[in-house]
């Protein structure tokens, strides 16, 4: 829920404060709007994810008995949860055979030719309808590939990329 609109860095950088403050579900849905908005003040749209935080601490202990669902159906019932936090909460905490597409995943989806859909969510249907199976591992590898190597701003298509024989837009970082 944080990372929407905010660096993996960043995040990293805001949830050991916020998990030592709130660590169970019980805590966070008893927080103070205005400590959690400080804790999280240095993310992206931080008030309204402070607001969502508590809502869906609120939501889980009202209706999932403190636990977290791991189905989507219930998961995007959550305040700030659309399909891809879901998938990614399935991915990670299920080993669901899902693919959730950041914009990592997009990126690389496009510059290997993999898929040339518009949105996330059609990227989505298309790889997974290419891939079909293991897709927790692919995505996982394509958040990777594409936060260390093919990065949005200087990607390291010369010195680290092994598949820049496959990218479809390699002409455009050549190298003077």
């Amino acid at each position: 829920m944080l990372s929407a609109q905010c660096t993996d860095k960043r995040v990293n950088i805001i949830t050991p404060a916020l998990f030592e403050k709130y660590p169970d579900i019980q805590k966070l849905n008893n927080a103070d709007l205005n400590e959690v908005k400080n804790i999280i003040k240095s993310c992206s749209f931080f008030n309204n994810k402070a607001v969502n935080l508590i809502k869906m601490a609120n939501r889980v202990i009202e209706h999932y008995n403190g636990e977290i669902p791991l189905n989507e159906k219930d998961l995007i019932t959550l305040a700030g949860v659309g399909q891809k936090t879901a998938h990614v909460v399935m991915i990670e905490y299920a080993g669901a055979n899902l693919m959730a597409v950041d914009t990592h995943v997009f990126r690389v989806a496009h510059r290997l030719g993999l898929s040339s859909e518009k949105t996330a969510i059609k990227t989505e249907k298309e790889l997974t309808k290419k891939f079909k199976n293991d897709l927790h591992i692919l995505h996982q590898a394509m958040v990777l590939f594409g936060r260390y190597i093919c990065k949005a701003i200087k990607p390291k298509c010369e010195s680290e990329c092994f598949l820049k024989d496959y990218c479809k837009t390699k002409k455009s970082f050549k190298v003077g």
